[in-house]
């Protein structure tokens, strides 16, 4: 059982010296497959779900090497690593369109709070229930998959004291999302939200782990984890998908895997946890104190991310996308792209170059893996 497996990539661009500029509007109007975020200094793509991880590369670089070349060609810009707006402009919004109206309600209820770049990981589940239940695990495990990806230790050029920013800052909306017990409970939820307006419509569900799918909350196919920030190494965003996927294929393998039933806690104690779990893997990332939902014992993000690695293991070399899930170490032993950046900067580097080093480092490994494997592989579409 190998899971369809898609992304959703938002990435900022700007300046090679680190200056986030909006051309989401240039982009959209010349470039097919890229969309308009609320703010016009990041810019969207969205892979097709595939199988085959070695297709799945591809699809992650090509869009990216087409956009580098375009922005290129407009006036040496450039993208931009990081998850927030790392050297300055968090003081104003850069509206995309003017004229749309969820766009008016996110810049006024949220600010640029929102104004963030992330990876959504999308991965295929077609039972409605099955789905509900992974959801529940998923979310009560998303804090490791922050742990992994942070990558948003700057804000206008200072340190923030977070690992993820973005995720320390986010807006969940609504305030309080349950662990939904069936597909049913889910769609009730979801339609006294909006008639409530705690939610402006079926996509204004910002949470760490969501079901998603083509006519929301009714047609679900997929299990959509929202936490990560902008991981652009992709293989190591390969590598945090493996596990996930290893892990959902567990979890749909043994149904007693689920917190409803397995758990020392309360539903509502469960919600109380995994967003302080959220709060620490923001701030600490990899060396966070944890809870675990099975029992509330206390463990560090980076060891419990080994144990479900150890677990898991097995199940993706059975599957065949093992060599997928090992990059997942070097995470581990060397530290996502927060704890690197900010070593530099104990170390005496300044923000602005750290952040120019990055830029450089991102390019020069997307040039590497693309001439590498991407054009002896033949990928569909």
């Amino acid at each position: 059982m190998v899971l369809l497996k898609g992304f959703e990539i938002e990435m900022y661009t700007g300046t090679p010296q680190g200056e986030i500029v909006g051309l989401s509007d240039k982009i959209i109007a010349n470039l097919d497959g890229f969309m308009r975020e609320p703010d016009s200094r990041n810019v969207e793509y969205i892979t097709q779900p595939l199988m085959n991880y070695d297709n799945l590369l591809c699809a992650l670089l090509r869009p990216r090497k087409e956009l580098r070349n375009y922005l290129q060609s407009l006036d040496n810009y450039t993208l931009i690593p990081g998850s927030t707006l790392s050297l300055q402009g968090s003081n104003h919004f850069l509206r995309s369109d003017p004229t749309n109206p969820y766009h008016d309600y996110i810049e006024q209820t949220y600010g640029t709070k929102v104004v963030t770049a992330s990876v959504h990981i999308n991965i295929g589940i077609s039972d409605p229930e099955i789905l509900m239940r992974a959801c529940r695990v998923i979310r009560m495990e998303a804090p490791l998959f922050l742990a992994m990806s942070g990558s948003s230790p700057f804000l206008d050029g200072k340190t923030t004291g977070y690992h993820s920013t973005r995720w320390g800052l986010f807006p969940q909306t609504p305030d309080h999302v349950p662990l939904f017990a069936s597909h049913a409970h889910h769609i009730q939820w979801v339609n006294e939200q909006l008639a409530a307006g705690t939610m402006q419509n079926v996509r204004h569900l910002w949470v760490s782990v969501r079901p998603n799918g083509d006519r929301r909350p009714y047609d679900l196919n997929r299990l959509e984890l929202r936490i990560c920030d902008l991981v652009t190494d992709p293989i190591a965003l390969l590598a945090m998908t493996a596990l996930l996927e290893a892990r959902l294929i567990q979890i749909i393998d043994n149904p007693t895997i689920d917190p409803l039933t397995q758990s020392l806690f309360s539903p509502e104690e469960l919600i109380t946890l995994t967003m302080k779990n959220e709060m620490a893997a923001a701030t600490d990332s990899l060396d966070a104190k944890l809870q675990r939902w099975q029992d509330g014992s206390t463990i560090l993000a980076r060891d419990w991310i080994a144990e479900i690695y150890q677990d898991v293991w097995s199940i993706a070399k059975q599957q065949g996308f093992s060599c997928f899930l090992s990059p997942l170490q070097k995470i581990l032993r060397e530290g996502n792209e927060a704890q690197q950046w900010l070593q530099l900067h104990k170390v005496g580097v300044d923000i602005q170059r750290v952040m120019t080093q990055a830029i450089l480092a991102t390019q020069e490994r997307e040039t590497e893996l693309e001439s590498k494997l991407c054009s002896s592989i033949a990928f569909p579409g």
